[in-house]
């Protein structure tokens, strides 16, 4: 953090500033601490030895080849150091992550299997944990289907490395294996929490397979993206056994996953969060009014994830343009107006479309919002009874 504020490196201790640079950053480490560590240059050779005997390599943040979405996403919490095994290239490609309890039934196994498959078949990496249960099935199933994936480990580096199960991926540079800790940490529940960030932060979006209520890592890691990070757009499994951890997530913001069949509808959803992969920001209430005021929504016609339409008559725009000034004028109670206003120019908007059936995704896409933005527009419209909700994440016109 001092070396961030003084717009320092790392390396810069090594350098002949490095004993005054020390001395400024002894509030946080004592200088003769910070001395004693930069003596074990020998120790960290022989360190570096260990790790390249195993085909681990290590980058640090100030490496061109450390991943840029972790740098835009975690900002100062991005892992000062990442060790790997595997194709470094695959650090930008993103993908599907697929999360869930160890501990799930036979058909959760086979679902999560599945979603490798038809990932693997669309040409899109799968992003998990590697522990038993969902992630180790949803990496089998892309791996298998000739696919490529990422798996973020808490813990153990080195063992999984020489894991049987992965060679073959690892030697055809289908598969990387990371970690933020020394490759021969043990477990530990405060490593897994922070490495569950890592996943999403990966990801272009993520779905839980299963949940449990208030409790577990993947409880924990989802409510914690849905609630505070916004990485990526967190989706639920929406099909098989209910589940009541994955219906609190929906109630947090999580969107229903439309349970694409074939490789196109795979491949749709990643095009309608193309947009939101960009943004890589979560914008509070007051930034998304200034965001679409700034760039009024233009109606238009839209592919569907499922057999729907959202077709958008071009006439029927409601002008709040001359509502822009008077709206933001930065208080409280004008931020509630221009909500207000925004929310009624939506309802306007979507009385006019033109097939009957709406989806949580193609309002978000259509408007350049947060999935979570359009959900909550669409139950507001459900409450006054404007939409009555039919089937998970859809709505339909209450007089059609």
């Amino acid at each position: 953090m001092i070396l961030r504020d003084l717009k320092r490196q790392p390396a810069d201790l090594l350098s002949f500033e490095g004993v005054e640079l020390a001395s400024e950053c002894s509030t946080v480490v004592e200088k003769e601490r910070i001395r004693e560590l930069l003596a074990r240059g020998f120790l960290l050779s022989q360190a570096l030895e260990q790790w390249r005997a195993r085909a681990i390599w290590v980058i640090s943040r100030a490496d061109s080849t450390y991943p840029s979405r972790l740098k835009a996403r975690m900002r100062a919490d991005a892992p000062p150091l990442l060790y790997g095994c595997g194709s470094i290239s695959l650090l930008e490609t993103g993908g599907l992550a697929v999360v869930g309890p160890r501990k799930v039934g036979n058909s959760e196994i086979e679902y999560a299997r599945m979603v490798g498959k038809l990932a693997a078949q669309a040409g899109k990496p799968i992003v998990s944990g590697g522990a038993k249960g969902v992630d180790q099935a949803a990496m089998q199933g892309v791996l298998e289907a000739g696919g490529y994936g990422c798996e973020v480990h808490a813990e153990d580096l080195f063992k999984a490395s020489i894991d049987r199960s992965y060679r073959d991926a690892l030697m055809s540079e289908r598969l990387l294996l990371i970690s933020p800790y020394d490759p021969s940490s043990s477990f530990s529940v405060g490593h897994a929490m922070q490495r569950n960030k890592l996943i999403y932060a990966m990801a272009d979006a993520a779905l839980v397979v299963n949940s449990d209520l208030n409790a577990g890592g993947t409880w924990a890691g989802a409510s914690e993206q849905l609630e505070k990070f916004h990485f990526v757009p967190v989706f639920v499994r929406s099909q098989g056994q209910p589940s009541l951890g994955l219906s609190a997530l929906q109630e947090r913001g999580a969107i229903s996953w439309p349970e694409p069949q074939d490789v196109l509808s795979f491949k749709n959803i990643f095009e309608k969060l193309d947009v939101f992969r960009k943004k890589e920001v979560h914008l509070s209430s007051s930034e998304l009014v200034n965001d679409l005021f700034a760039n009024p929504p233009q109606s238009k016609e839209l592919d569907t994830v499922g057999a729907a339409r959202l077709s958008v008559k071009r006439g029927d725009r409601v002008d709040v343009s001359s509502t822009t000034t008077a709206t933001l004028g930065g208080t409280e109670f004008a931020t509630h107006v221009a909500a207000d206003t925004l929310f009624n120019f939506v309802r306007d908007l979507l009385l006019n479309v033109e097939d009957a059936t709406l989806s949580e995704l193609e309002v978000a896409e259509a408007l350049d919002v947060m999935p979570a933005q359009a959900r909550c527009w669409l139950e507001r419209l459900a409450n006054e009874g404007t939409l009555v909700k039919h089937g998970q994440g859809t709505y339909k016109g209450a007089k059609l």
